[in-house]
């Protein structure tokens, strides 16, 4: 079996860098490799020609620190995100890549509609009833198919504790990003 030297470009990470999927393996001979995408809407990894990457945190690394990929290509394949990069040319070079962590600049996501947020936009946010009754920060967020779950972070009794309110019109009366605040119709006690 040749072995490929990988040869990678070092690079800085931007300051709005946004982890948005791994390289999961080879898909191929001619160095196509298949990502797991953190979203079910990869346009981040679509609009970015220039991904930025961080080897995995576990397993062999076949670079040190952040490196700079100029992508060819990426589509949809199969429910999977395939991607072809300047310098990945064989299977051996994109089996090298394998668990790398992708970041793309914030900056360059597609912008979206008035009512179309980013799920990392959300994160961190305090959310607060039509009362003013502070209800927790946004932790995470959570897909459940038809809708997405605010998934809440507050304290009770000095014990941590998760509230889910549905990311849904008819529980969210308004996102404002510049305030770092979510309103919703929802009680403490639901």
């Amino acid at each position: 079996m040749a072995t490929t030297s990988l040869t990678l470009e070092p690079a800085e990470l931007p300051p709005d860098a946004v982890e948005v999927g791994r390289i999961a393996d080879a898909w191929g001979v001619k160095g196509w490799f298949k990502v797991l995408s953190h979203s079910s809407s990869p346009e981040a990894l679509f609009a970015s020609k220039r991904w930025y990457l961080q080897p995995s945190e576990r397993g062999a690394k076949a670079f040190v620190g952040t490196v700079l990929l100029s992508i060819r290509q990426a589509k949809d394949h199969s429910d999977t995100v395939v991607a072809w990069a300047q310098g990945i040319d064989d299977r051996n070079a994109a089996e090298a890549l394998r668990g790398a962590r992708i970041f793309v600049p914030r900056s360059s996501f597609p912008s979206t509609s008035e009512d179309e947020f980013y799920w990392v936009d959300l994160i961190g946010l305090s959310v607060v009833n039509r009362e003013g009754v502070a209800l927790g920060q946004v932790q995470e967020l959570m897909s459940t198919g038809p809708q997405a779950v605010l998934v809440l972070a507050y304290e009770e009794d000095g014990k941590a504790r998760e509230r889910m309110i549905p990311f849904v019109s008819a529980f969210v009366d308004k996102v404002d990003l510049p305030e770092k605040r979510i309103t919703v119709d929802w009680q403490p006690d639901y």
